[in-house]
């Protein structure tokens, strides 16, 4: 039987302004949560909020490295959850389970872990020597939660079966897109055309995009990968294209990409308007072989309509029976495979409406408050 919801939400770290695909995870989805029942958000006191925000906002957490092991934590936080009649507390990571699970047993709030990602499988494939003592930690704060949130089904499976979960306490609630449907071909057009002026480029060349935050290892690898590797073989081929390179902090050691200008290569740095990015290009590519979770600028491009060359550990969280032939998964590794993909025809199957389905963040939404009204 459902019953009324009211949701305290712990964040440990800045999500407004929500720029980078976890704060997006994060502000996105309690945004749209917040439109179905009511949410209290509880994080840190760098947050910029926007100037509309349909929850309440508690910046309790400060904005020290110390949040993440302070005790006083236990007592400011408790003054908020005394105030408000939750029903519900929602850690979002598990760094900060500990304060979770002790605030679970001094005020009877069930509580549910959030997870982005297995973080301690994330740490082992960048190459942290004490993943395993995350592990531990991670498993010991999702065993003793009421209830699990998973950013993808393969991310839940991996904790039900290492952290012997109760499967029936884990759910799968992904990453979002705000638009219900592909957009508009004429504004497609005029993206792709701001492009073409803008970077002098020919009419017949393809564009190819690669974004993301190039301060994050996996995504610097992926670069490294694209520039070093995939790139050569596409130049090799003789085939007309260019990759434009979006993303900010770029470490100073790769000179603005520089030595690239003549292979076909443009770096964007940080752009403000990335969405004529997405719509303007043809392709999305996505080699990133390490990390966790969902990759979030891949949901974003298939539902910008792009075609999106990706490795399986890129893609995954993103079922291949709703993207069809907009998304190419290529094996890991396999960096002939995956140039000679960029060189075929692109697809002119569009995406879905199966695909907004599952990704609308309204849907994702309505998923999780229906989970919470049960638990």
């Amino acid at each position: 039987m459902e019953k009324p919801v009211n949701i305290a939400v712990i964040v440990p770290y800045a999500i407004y302004p929500a720029k980078m695909g976890g704060q997006k995870s994060v502000a996105f989805f309690y945004r749209y949560l917040a439109d179905l029942i009511p949410v209290s958000i509880i994080s840190t006191s760098n947050n910029v909020l926007p100037p509309v925000l349909n929850a309440r906002f508690f910046p309790a957490l400060g904005s020290s490295f110390s949040r993440y092991f302070n005790p006083f934590l236990i007592f400011k936080v408790g003054r908020i959850i005394k105030k408000y009649p939750f029903t519900h507390l929602i850690i979002v990571h598990p760094y900060l389970g500990w304060l979770g699970l002790i605030l679970q047993w001094l005020y009877k709030l069930p509580l549910i872990v959030h997870s982005q990602n297995i973080e301690s499988t994330r740490f082992k494939t960048t190459g942290k020597m004490w993943w395993p003592i995350l592990q531990f930690y991670e498993k010991w704060v999702h065993k003793n939660a009421a209830c699990n949130f998973f950013i993808t089904e393969e991310d839940k499976q991996y904790a039900i079966h290492h952290f012997k979960l109760n499967p029936q306490q884990c759910f799968t609630i992904t990453y979002g897109f705000e638009n219900r449907n592909l957009p508009d071909a004429k504004w497609v057009q005029q993206c792709r055309k701001k492009i073409i002026e803008k970077y002098n480029l020919p009419e017949n060349k393809r564009i190819l995009l690669f974004n993301g935050t190039l301060s994050y290892e996996p995504n610097l690898k992926a670069l490294d990968i694209l520039t070093g590797n995939i790139n050569k073989k596409l130049m090799q081929a003789g085939f007309e294209y260019t990759i434009i390179i979006c993303g900010k902090n770029l470490p100073e050691s790769y000179q603005g990409l520089a030595e690239y200008k003549d292979q076909n290569i443009i770096y964007a740095g940080f752009v403000d308007d990335i969405n004529t990015y997405f719509m303007g290009a043809d392709v999305f590519l996505n080699p990133v072989i390490e990390g966790g979770g969902i990759k979030t600028k891949l949901v974003e491009a298939l539902g910008y309509g792009l075609q999106c060359i990706s490795t399986e550990s890129g893609a995954m969280g993103i079922p291949t029976e709703i993207t069809g032939s907009r998304l190419i998964k290529i094996k890991d590794g396999d960096w002939d495979a995956f140039a000679n993909a960029i060189m075929q025809p692109i697809s002119n199957q569009p995406i879905t409406d199966v695909f907004f389905n599952y990704f609308y963040w309204g849907h994702i939404a309505e998923q999780a408050a229906g989970i919470l009204k049960n638990h």
